[in-house]
């Protein structure tokens, strides 16, 4: 089942993805509008807004992109370009939201845009004392300030009535990252806090009858992994048999990865579930939440790349 079940449930629904110009973030709104929720989509890249707080990436993807494709799939996609380091431009778009929809219910926290600066894998494993500090640093203001500056100036409008959803994206649980080194100290503390994050969220939440949950998707094939590997979403196997000329096969574990949609989807089943505050403070995977709702990826699968799985359930 792709969550049909679930059609039109989000239609009242106002949510912000923060962070939703590519990847995780874009699959998220995508999978809150096909059940027709009103999807605010921020980040950094614009088509027509400042060049100057573009994204690191310097890649074609832009926040009007994700809106119209939320408009496409049956939603009403907004895109409102905002750098989340930034208090006062945050705190705007607060106002802007308080002032057009009043509201609130799903904030989703999947700000990131330090993929280039956690280094190539030979770079992988440098100590601290190595590593350069001043992108060390840059990775937890991407990744940790953001979030919390987010929360910050939109919780005010999740809380002022029950039922609130905050979604916190992040990169392995809590469980395994509490067991697995990350990559470096940065990246790791990164990782780490996020989860946290909904934990202590959840905590400050509960009184208003509001929800916090940690999500983390699987080997996810965004535009950079497609990229990397000379495919598309349409023919993303291709990359496991090294038949694209002039790049990389990719590892056989590749054959376990998930579709951004897979963790759009879930995250769309518990904005629209009634008792989702089952997941307050917890920390999931989207394979996780597919078992729970019995929701699969775009190609009738559903992957799971922490436990090595594949389940053919079409």
């Amino acid at each position: 089942m792709a969550g049909s079940s679930l059609h039109g449930r989000l239609r009242d629904c106002v949510a912000v993805v923060a962070g939703a110009t590519r990847g995780a973030g874009r699959g998220i709104a995508a999978g809150l509008a096909e059940h027709g929720a009103t999807v605010v989509c921020t980040g950094r890249s614009s088509r027509d807004g400042d060049p100057a707080i573009r994204s690191d990436y310097h890649r074609p993807e832009c926040i009007e992109d994700t809106a119209e494709l939320v408009t496409d799939l049956g939603g009403r996609g907004i895109a409102h370009q905002v750098d989340h380091c930034d208090p006062d431009r945050v705190q705007e778009l607060a106002e802007q939201i308080r002032g057009d929809h009043g509201h609130i219910d799903v904030l989703v926290n999947d700000i990131w845009g330090a993929e280039e600066l956690k280094g190539p894998p030979s770079t992988w494993n440098t100590p601290i004392w190595e590593h350069d500090l001043d992108s060390g640093l840059r990775i937890l203001r991407l990744a940790i300030d953001t979030h919390l500056i987010t929360s910050h100036h939109l919780l005010p409008l999740l809380v002022d009535r029950p039922g609130g959803l905050v979604v916190e994206v992040t990169d392995g649980t809590t469980e395994f990252n509490a067991d697995h080194y990350r990559i470096s100290v940065f990246y790791d503390l990164a990782k780490v806090a996020v989860n946290r994050l909904a934990f202590s969220q959840g905590h400050e939440l509960a009184p208003f009858g509001a929800t916090a949950v940690a999500v983390t998707p699987g080997w996810l094939r965004s535009e950079m992994m497609l990229e990397n590997f000379g495919v598309e979403e349409s023919n993303w196997r291709a990359a496991l048999d090294g038949s694209v000329d002039g790049f990389p096969s990719a590892p056989a574990g590749f054959g376990l990865s998930e579709s951004p949609r897979f963790v759009g989807r879930g995250v769309a089943a518990i904005a629209a579930d009634p008792a989702r505050h089952r997941w307050n403070q917890q920390s999931v995977t989207s394979a996780d939440l597919a078992r729970h709702y019995a929701l699969t990826d775009l190609d009738g699968t559903r992957p799971d790349s922490w436990n090595g799985e594949r389940a053919e359930t079409c």
